[in-house]
């Protein structure tokens, strides 16, 4: 279980124009994992509902390992609109499932057993998934090895000062997109200065391996306290950007659990998540070309 890598957090039917998806950012994070043969798990929690046994039995047909305990609230749902550009604009419903996470022996022992962690800030927007997402977090052992990755993934107002910083505290890497970035300059209290000196601030003040900072069509940046790799976004034609993100942070996170330097996974997951714009919903099935690009030297 020396690979298990974990998608922690929310998970919920993304209500899209053209019928409901499985959503949620830890299960594409695990999903997408998963594709490359890593044991990707998401951790969450389902309502004792029909959508609840809709949402796991989809997991399932997907062989993507879970922990999700039934709780008694109805299972999360997010009514996703996309605007001319194919951005998706969020309403995310509250108190449901994912908002009351229990921590579990179950978790306990997965989180003893981690190589990686994703986890956001969208999750502990409640005091009970909160301190659930901490204790995993605190149980997974604090080797060389681990990575224990806050894809910050800001939403609405569900979000505070107070859970990005104990966030940042507990986690060795981040991702922060630029709108992300602007929000947190603000609430720090950061004037001025590039995006990379903002980026290294925070790389500096919580002592992080690497921060990476996407900014859409615009590339994407990775920073480590020796080096930066810049990339370009590939132009392609786009279907809808659900859930891009999620494939970016997991495949850069295989990668480098596959040994592939931190260069060459930003490379692959620029390429990943550019293929996953070109397909509708957050979980489609990557061409064999991507998926063996891992196993390779590149």
């Amino acid at each position: 279980m020396d690979k298990v890598i974990v998608g922690l957090g929310e998970t919920l039917w993304d209500m899209l124009p053209d019928g409901k998806k499985i959503g949620g950012a830890p299960a594409n994070f695990a999903y997408h994992i998963s594709q490359f043969g890593l044991d990707g798990y998401a951790v969450s929690a389902l309502g004792n509902d029909e959508l609840g046994d809709e949402l796991s039995d989809i997991l399932n047909d997907k062989q993507l390992h879970h922990v999700m305990p039934r709780v008694d609230f109805p299972t999360g749902t997010v009514q996703v609109k996309l605007d001319n550009d194919g951005i998706p604009v969020y309403e995310i419903k509250q108190n449901v499932a994912w908002d009351n996470i229990p921590f579990t022996d179950d978790m306990k022992q997965l989180a003893l057993h981690t190589r990686a962690v994703c986890f956001g800030s969208l999750a502990q927007r409640s005091p009970v998934s909160r301190a659930t997402i901490a204790r995993f977090i605190d149980t997974v052992p604090n080797g060389e090895s681990q990575l224990k990755i806050f894809d910050i993934n800001l939403r609405q107002n569900f979000y505070t000062t107070e859970v990005i910083d104990e966030s940042l505290r507990r986690c060795n890497v981040l991702k922060i997109n630029d709108e992300e970035l602007e929000v947190i300059s603000k609430l720090y209290a950061v004037r001025g200065g590039t995006q990379e000196e903002r980026c290294r601030l925070l790389l500096n003040r919580y002592s992080l391996k690497i921060v990476i900072l996407t900014c859409g069509v615009k590339g994407s940046y990775v920073f480590t306290p020796e080096e930066t790799s810049f990339i370009e976004t590939p132009q392609v034609e786009v279907a809808d950007t659900v859930g891009a993100g999620d494939s970016f942070t997991a495949t850069f996170c295989a990668a480098l659990i596959n040994g592939k330097s931190f260069t060459k996974a930003h490379q692959l997951a620029v390429e990943v998540s550019a293929f996953v714009c070109t397909q509708q919903g957050a979980m489609p099935q990557l061409p064999e070309t991507l998926r063996n690009r891992m196993a390779k030297s590149i």
